[in-house]
């Protein structure tokens, strides 16, 4: 399928063909043509799918319908759980309608509301926006919805996550009952399935990532580690291979992130953290470091780095595991992207079982134990059952002839492999698309 037979606006075609997009994802094929024509849609792809052009390019063409109700409110409002994935949609949405007229704006938190009120005074087409701070305008009254015709939950599972599905609930109910909502979502599993059934009418479907589905790109390894300084002596291993280009370390809390963005920058990394305590300007600042290739590795915690759509990250390193495990998905997504291979290494302690067993349950994977001569575990990890994946053994528990078990590779300091390699039975993984990645 092409994007012709997308029955696309000949100005939306020209934006994509400028952009050098040749073919639709999977999830643009699937789901362009139900938002066109105008039902509910409730999708879940993986992040780096481009399901961002997904909901852009139907809405953009609805855009160029004129508004059959007069007034200066948005007529398409995109909801997303963070400032830096409000940006990246942002950005997606001047470059597709760079050849129609359209208007957008975004509001999100650590701006000025001077700037966000002159704003939301204006016409608007398109507003991206971050619930809390919406809600804060417009239990103010300078928000107008009474001519929205799109909503639009990007990432709905992580606002979810974040406690911002009651903020975005208030802002629905005060939209048009015969509004179009888009929702999409990492998972449907939970708390989404009932947020859909209260937000959406009769939505269709698609589903691409499932359990036991997983970016085919991205190469993933676990280390086990003893404690904190195994960690950085392990770190410190990795940031010494010559193929890592740039890097994104996730750490658990702020503190952490600062903590090791300085350390790193003292042994002479180029290294910057990025949070949610950071002030807006040093976050733009700091991930267009990244993006322009200046900064090397990037220290963030899950909120800061949400969004983050960087094509040069060759790796993904976890520091500390994520709490909940459709976060690792998302942070490993932060590589493989644009078709590139990447990269993603988590270290593991005996504290984290519960969390590796959760994140192989979800990605149906027996991920691979890797383990660096010199920097081997004291004490090897106690057995891991991940439920409906089967038994996962580490380090000595590792299963007979490899039945059962997560790989063990010892490595070379250098990375070559040795002959002392466990064998596996590894569940193959499905895919991404990898072209239209907005």
């Amino acid at each position: 399928m092409s994007f012709q037979d997308l029955n696309l606006d000949s100005k939306l075609m020209r934006a994509i063909t400028a952009c050098g997009f040749d073919q639709p994802t999977t999830i643009q094929q699937k789901a362009i043509p139900i938002a066109l024509t105008g039902r509910d849609l409730m999708a879940s792809a993986q992040t780096g799918t481009g399901k961002t052009a997904a909901f852009v390019l139907p809405a953009l063409q609805r855009l160029l319908i004129p508004a059959s109700v007069k007034g200066h409110g948005p007529r398409v409002l995109i909801l997303t759980p963070t400032r830096e994935l409000a940006m990246q949609v942002s950005n997606n949405i001047k470059q597709f309608s760079q050849f129609m007229p359209c208007v957008s704006g975004n509001i999100v938190g650590g701006e000025a509301y001077p700037r966000q009120m002159k704003m939301l005074r204006q016409n608007l087409d398109i507003l991206v926006a971050t619930p809390g701070r919406l809600l804060d305008h417009f239990e103010k009254g300078r928000l107008d919805l009474a001519r929205l015709e799109v909503l639009v939950l990007d990432e709905a599972d992580r606002m979810l996550d974040m406690g911002f599905i009651d903020e975005v609930k208030i802002i629905a109910k005060a939209t048009p009952k015969n509004r179009q909502t888009l929702l999409f979502s990492a998972t449907f599993e939970g708390k989404i399935i009932e947020v859909a059934r209260a937000l959406l009418n009769n939505p269709e479907r698609i589903q691409l990532a499932v359990k036991n589905v997983s970016n085919a790109a991205i190469t993933q390894r676990i280390h086990q580690t003893d404690d904190i300084g195994h960690k950085h002596r392990l770190l410190s291993h990795f940031l010494a291979d010559e193929e890592l280009s740039q890097a994104v370390i996730f750490t658990a809390t702020k503190r952490s992130a600062d903590q090791l963005a300085k350390s790193l920058s003292a042994k002479g990394h180029e290294a910057d953290a990025l949070h949610g305590d950071m002030k807006q300007h040093v976050r733009k600042r700091t991930v267009e470091k990244m993006r322009r290739g200046n900064l090397k590795l990037l220290v963030a915690t899950d909120v800061a780095a949400r969004g983050l759509d960087i094509k040069g990250i060759s790796h993904v390193i976890n520091f500390d595991l994520p709490m909940v495990a459709e976060d690792y998905i998302h942070r490993i997504g932060r590589t493989g992207r644009g078709g590139a291979s990447g990269i993603a290494i988590s270290f593991v302690s005996t504290e984290d079982r519960s969390k590796l067993a959760n994140i192989q349950r979800l990605t149906g994977q027996s991920l691979k134990l890797e383990i660096v001569p010199g920097l081997e575990p004291k004490r090897p990890m106690a057995k891991i059952n991940a439920g409906g994946s089967g038994k996962k053994y580490m380090g000595k528990k590792a299963g007979r002839n490899g039945r059962n078990g997560v790989e063990v590779k010892y490595k070379s300091p250098r990375g070559r492999k040795t002959e002392q390699t466990t064998k596996v039975r590894y569940k193959p993984v499905n895919s991404s698309d990898n072209n239209v990645n907005a």
